[in-house]
């Protein structure tokens, strides 16, 4: 039996006026946050195909809007890394992409897409269908985010080598043919400026590094940034291998191409599958990072995941119709946020305002950041989403998962990141249909179609007791395709306060529990301040790893 016992908990911060009495801790959270924030959405703006200044936008636009709508509490939103390698392939399909200088063609109709994505967002949020982005399995978007990591990484050498050639690769494979290129074409003060911030970086996320204090607080990015600029203004680079920030930030920004959009019907085909792409992955990828984050959140307090999809939805609408980039928690900065002290959302707001003071005040401090250190940056940010400290935790959990990241990954690497996470769920739903026949479950085995429908049905079958103490009766496969039925009342029991004790029966008829479903039951009972959550019958059945969040099975038969 597995328990989570309710402690006595200091009253939390919470988001709107109430946060306002947090302002010492906000202020000096949104600060820190800014100095990280700026490199970071210049650099992941560059690897979307646009200049900096677009990715700074989007920034700002989250940090006035997410304060206001909630749906999180330490969650720092703006462009993020996972969706550039989308952004940038969306827009070379609309009509050509852009890089550090220059805007794309396809700019303003990717705006287009940007917008249609924010009003499905809204429109979903409403709907309440948040829930079902946790239908795709954990280890399918760890190899999802490992793939975009790989292609962060290989986007970024050419910024990291200091490369100004025009770049004509566009698929995973293309871009592996240009490498000698650019490392014949690289420039030596550029390339010594990103070695230095890349080194820099590791020794500073390093155990050593970490045994200092200030280098725990700051992330290492900001030293990489000062240190990189300092560099390249003792060794002369010239203005050609530093960021461009325009001294009215306002001039030239794009606006979305409506009617160019409608009189080309040629290109619609290519715009909707950039809508159902960056709707995928927005919702996959947020759901992920805000769940990530509210396990080391220090106040245990859990995301709203509709009312985070509103204002993700709200802030890519206004985004994107400003000339914005795409808006999505992010997990770097929110991390920052927790690390400097921040306690609600009013530290994004912060960081939105130092980021229009670096913008309107002090545009020529923006442009002395070198594009070589933003290209450490990402080629950091690519190698921590693709570590093979991922594929070991998988290997604990199972050799399946490992199997699942890995046929993820390379799909998507030589596709594209839709068809990657739709091969990798339909072997996920291939696998969860084999163990659950191979299983000793019931008497009577309910067939293939049977069994691949009981994976998507509502687990619980029977709930009982009612006021104080609930007990859930799980009856049917609990994995990633179902779960989200069974944690619905868990968080609506946790949130309403009058329920004293919960219990999850998993009866022998459960054929499985997968590791998505699982980790989520166990997420749920380490965040169960107010209430004893307990699970029974997980023990009799056979883990298949280590882990104990590992896929569970009834005993083969014989």
């Amino acid at each position: 039996m597995h328990s989570a016992t309710a402690t006595s908990v200091a009253p939390k911060p919470a988001n709107g006026l109430a946060g306002l009495r947090h302002w010492r801790h906000d202020a000096l959270a949104g600060l820190v946050v800014s100095l990280v924030s700026l490199p970071l959405s210049s650099g992941i703006a560059i690897a979307s195909g646009a200049p900096p200044i677009y990715g700074i936008i989007s920034a700002i636009i989250a940090g006035l809007v997410f304060p206001f709508v909630g749906g999180s509490f330490v969650t720092i939103s703006g462009p993020a890394a996972g969706l550039a390698p989308a952004l940038l392939a969306i827009m070379a399909a609309l009509g050509g992409a852009g890089d550090a200088d220059h805007v794309g063609a396809g700019y303003p109709l990717l705006l287009v897409v940007i917008s249609i994505v924010g009003v499905i967002q809204i429109v979903m949020a409403r709907l309440k269908l948040a829930r079902y982005a946790a239908i795709f399995p954990a280890s399918v978007v760890e190899g999802m985010l490992g793939a975009i990591g790989v292609l962060i990484l290989i986007k970024a050498l050419p910024l990291f080598f200091g490369y100004l050639e025009p770049i004509h690769a566009h698929h995973f494979s293309e871009y592996l043919t240009e490498i000698p290129h650019w490392v014949a074409g690289a420039n030596g003060d550029a390339l010594t400026v990103a070695a230095v911030s890349l080194v820099l970086i590791f020794a500073l996320v390093s155990p050593l590094g970490q045994r200092f204090a200030l280098f725990r607080t700051v992330p290492p990015h900001l030293f990489a940034v000062v240190v990189g600029a300092a560099l390249a203004a003792l060794l002369g680079l010239e203005d050609a291998f530093l960021i461009s920030v325009p001294a009215n930030p306002l001039s030239g920004v794009q606006l979305p191409d409506f009617a160019g959009m409608l009189e080309r019907p040629d290109l619609w085909k290519a715009a909707l599958l950039g809508v159902l792409t960056l709707t995928m992955i927005d919702g996959v990828e947020s759901l992920a990072t805000a769940q990530a984050i509210d396990r080391i959140d220090p106040f245990k307090r859990r995301s709203e995941p509709n009312r985070l999809l509103a204002a993700m939805g709200l802030s890519n609408l206004i985004s994107s119709l400003l000339g914005g980039l795409t808006v999505i928690p992010g997990g770097v900065k929110s991390k920052t946020c927790i690390e400097a002290g921040g306690r609600t959302l009013w530290a994004n707001f912060v960081n939105a305002c130092c980021l229009l003071v670096f913008l309107f005040v002090a545009p020529a401090l923006v442009s002395l950041i070198p594009k070589a250190t933003l290209g450490a940056v990402l080629v950091y940010t690519g190698w921590k989403m693709m570590h093979p400290r991922i594929a070991r935790h998988l290997a604990h959990i199972g050799s399946q998962q490992v199997a699942l990241y890995t046929v993820t990954l390379v799909v998507t690497l030589f596709t594209d990141l839709l068809v990657g996470v739709l091969v990798g769920t339909a072997l996920k739903l291939a696998l969860l249909t084999a163990y659950a026949l191979r299983s000793s479950g019931p008497t009577s085995c309910p067939g293939v179609l049977g069994i691949v429908a009981d994976l998507f049905r509502d687990p619980v079958i029977e709930e009982v007791g009612s006021g104080e103490r609930r007990r859930y009766r799980v009856g049917r496969p609990l994995v990633c395709f179902n779960a989200y039925k069974l944690m619905e009342p868990l968080d609506a029991s946790q949130e309403s306060g009058t329920v004293e004790d919960v219990t999850i029966e998993l009866t022998p008829e459960v054929r499985v529990v997968d590791h998505t479903a699982i980790d989520g039951v166990f997420l749920a009972m380490d965040a169960a301040t107010r209430m004893p959550l307990r699970v029974e019958g997980l023990d009799p059945m056979r883990a298949l790893g280590t882990h104990r969040s590992a896929v569970r099975v009834q005993a083969a038969k014989a």
